[in-house]
C-alpha cells in the first residue's frame, strides 16, 4: 500500500487543474499580451482566473497578483512594503515560527539597514501577542505572522495580531497562508490583512504558480521589471497553464470546505491516537484538535528523522522530516528550536500532512508499520 503522507511539502496535482492546463498549453497558447485572438482568450483565462481566486477571499479581481509561488509571494510582500514605506520608518516584526522565506528576507532587510524584531512563541508554536503589542513603534513598519506553521499545524491568532498592528502602528500586516490558504474560509479585507502569500502546489494545483494578495491601496514595490505586466507590479509573461490550474485547484479547495476539514481532522486524529500506543514518541506542537486538520508533528526518540523516513519509504509510506522547502539540508533550528524542544526531540522529528484523498486504511497501515519498525530502530541506535 502507498501512504502519502507528505501533503504539506506538495499535493498530487488534481484533474480539474490539469484539464485546465491542458487547454492553455495546447490549445489557448496565446500570449495574453498579444492584440490577436489567440492571445485575447489567453488574456480571457487569466481574467477570469484571478475571478475565481479573488471570490475565494472575498476580494476584488484587483488584488490578486500572480507569482511564480508562495517564495516569491513572500519576498515581494515584504522586500516590496519595506521598500515602498521606508520613509515612514525601517522597523520590521516577524516571529520566530516563521518559514525560511519569510526569514531570509527578513535578514536581508536587516543588512539593508532595517531593524528586526523577531517575536518569540510558546511550547506550542503560539507567537506572544503581548510581545508582539509591546514592540510595536511609530517607526514600525510591516508586521509579519504566517497563519498555519508549516511544521507542527499551530493556527496562529491572525485576526487578533491584525487587529493590535492597525490599533497600535501604522504599520501593513503580511500573513503567509501558504499552509491555510484551502482549509479555512480566509477573508482578508474583513480581518485586517493588508498582504497574504498563497502556493498553488500546496492545493493540488501546479508547482510555479502562486499569487499575493494585495488589500486596496496598499502600497508595494515592485521586485521584477520589465514589459509592464499585471499593471507594472510583477513583469514577464504571465504563466497562463499554472494560473488556470491554480484556479482549477482553488475552486475545488473550497467546495464543501467544512467536511474535507473534518475528514482531515479524523485522520489525524486517528494517526495521533495510534502514536500514543507506541513508547516514547511525543506529538509537537498544539493538541491535535487546536492545530490545523492536515499537519501532525511527532518525535520518535532514540531514532534520528532521516533514519526513520527512510524505513518507511522503503514500506511505501512518503513523510517528511520537518520543512521540505530547504534543498535536503536539515537544520536544527526553526520552529521546534524556537518551542523549546530538545535536540533528542528535535532530530527525531517527523511531520505526517493528510489530503482528501487519503484513507483511515492508509494511517492504519502506517501505524502497523512504525509498531514494528521504530523498537527495531531503536534496538540498533543503541548499538
Amino acid at each position: 500500500m502507498e501512504c502519502y503522507f507528505d501533503n504539506a511539502a506538495t499535493t498530487r496535482c488534481c484533474q480539474e487543474a490539469v484539464d485546465f492546463m491542458v487547454r492553455a498549453l495546447r490549445e489557448d497558447y496565446g500570449n495574453p499580451s498579444s492584440m490577436h485572438a489567440k492571445g485575447v482568450e489567453a488574456e480571457k483565462m487569466v481574467k477570469d482566473a484571478r475571478a475565481a481566486i479573488a471570490a475565494t477571499l472575498k476580494a476584488q479581481p484587483k488584488e490578486i497578483l500572480f507569482t511564480s509561488g508562495g517564495t516569491e509571494s513572500n519576498n515581494l510582500a515584504l522586500a516590496g512594503a519595506a521598500e515602498a514605506l521606508k520613509r515612514k520608518g525601517k522597523h520590521l516584526i516577524t516571529t520566530a515560527a516563521e518559514h525560511a522565506a519569510v526569514l531570509a528576507p527578513m535578514s536581508r532587510l536587516q543588512k539593508q539597514g532595517y531593524e528586526v524584531t523577531i517575536l518569540p512563541v510558546d511550547e506550542e508554536g503560539l507567537v506572544d501577542l503581548n510581545a508582539l503589542e509591546a514592540s510595536l513603534r511609530p517607526d514600525t513598519i510591516l508586521v509579519s505572522v504566517m497563519y498555519v506553521n508549516n511544521e507542527v499545524g499551530t493556527v496562529m491568532p491572525v485576526e487578533e495580531a491584525a487587529n493590535l498592528v492597525h490599533s497600535r502602528s501604522q504599520a501593513v500586516f503580511h500573513v503567509d497562508a501558504i499552509q491555510a490558504y484551502g482549509k479555512y474560509l480566509i477573508a482578508p479585507g474583513k480581518t485586517g490583512i493588508d498582504l497574504l502569500s498563497v502556493s498553488s502546489h500546496k492545493i493540488h494545483g501546479p508547482k510555479g504558480a502562486g499569487f499575493l494578495y494585495v488589500r486596496d491601496q496598499v502600497r508595494i514595490e515592485p521586485q521584477i521589471l520589465g514589459g509592464g505586466q499585471q499593471g507594472g507590479m510583477r513583469s514577464g509573461t504571465d504563466n497562463v497553464p499554472g494560473i488556470v490550474g491554480m484556479a482549477a485547484a482553488a475552486r475545488k479547495a473550497y467546495e464543501n470546505l467544512g467536511e474535507k476539514r473534518e475528514y482531515l481532522y479524523t485522520l489525524k486524529q486517528r494517526l495521533a491516537e495510534g502514536l500514543t500506543r507506541i513508547p516514547d514518541v511525543f506529538i509537537n506542537g498544539p493538541e491535535p484538535s487546536m492545530g490545523a486538520p492536515h499537519i501532525l508533528d511527532a518525535s520518535f526518540m532514540g531514532i534520528r528523522s532521516e533514519v526513520l523516513l527512510h524505513s518507511l519509504e522503503e514500506r511505501g509510506i512518503y513523510v517528511s522530516s520537518g520543512s521540505a522547502c530547504s534543498s535536503h539540508r536539515r537544520k536544527p533550528e526553526g520552529v521546534l528550536s524556537a518551542m523549546g524542544l530538545c535536540a533528542q526531540r528535535r532530530e527525531s522529528a517527523l511531520r505526517f500532512s493528510f489530503c482528501p484523498d487519503n484513507t483511515a486504511e492508509q494511517v492504519d497501515f502506517c501505524l502497523e508499520q512504525l509498531a514494528g519498525v521504530v523498537p527495531v530502530l531503536r534496538k540498533y541506535s543503541r548499538r
